[in-house]
């Protein structure tokens, strides 16, 4: 083969365009990338998923399950001082956005199943973090509490006898 026809097939494969190069498989996955890349930010824009990374609690209401929870909030003790974040996440950066994501998954595996419990309640680990916040923040009050609540291997949870703190009286 001559350098010449060499160079005359390099062109003419040019001329032919990238699509002709590409296998089926390829095509069939780029165009179920497509479909995911589209389906997934048509989703994200439609559940307003950019406002989960703020801290603002109106996001927390964007999901229609959560109003209870809002509307509590707003007449609780602790709306001029604490939003949904400084108690339901941790308050170190990564693990934060750590927990926001995994909350964000099951939140919409469970609002798109349909197969939340109604009332909607904390999960095991989100219990843990809002008791470890709470401890956190108020460190000086309960002190001398924290050695005398011991129920086994655990400490009595805070909201055990403040349940209305954070949400409001209990219906």
């Amino acid at each position: 083969m001559s350098a010449e026809q060499s160079t005359s097939e390099t062109r003419e494969s040019r001329r032919q365009g990238w699509w002709r190069r590409v296998s089926i498989p390829g095509l069939v996955l780029c165009f179920l990338l497509g479909v995911a890349c589209g389906t997934g930010s048509y989703t994200v824009r439609y559940a307003e998923g950019f406002s989960y990374l703020s801290s603002d609690p109106k996001a927390c209401v964007n999901c229609h399950i959560m109003r209870d929870q809002y509307d509590g909030w707003q007449k609780a003790s602790h709306h001029a001082v604490a939003t949904c974040n400084d108690c339901h996440t941790p308050h170190a950066f990564i693990p934060k956005y750590l927990v926001k994501a995994e909350n964000g998954f099951w939140h919409s595996k469970g609002f798109t199943l349909q197969d939340f419990h109604e009332p909607i309640r904390v999960r095991p680990v989100s219990s843990r973090i809002l008791n470890k916040n709470c401890i956190e923040c108020h460190r000086g009050v309960c002190n001398d509490i924290l050695g005398h609540g011991n129920v086994g291997n655990e400490t009595i949870s805070c909201v055990h006898c403040h349940a209305a703190v954070g949400h409001g009286p209990l219906r």
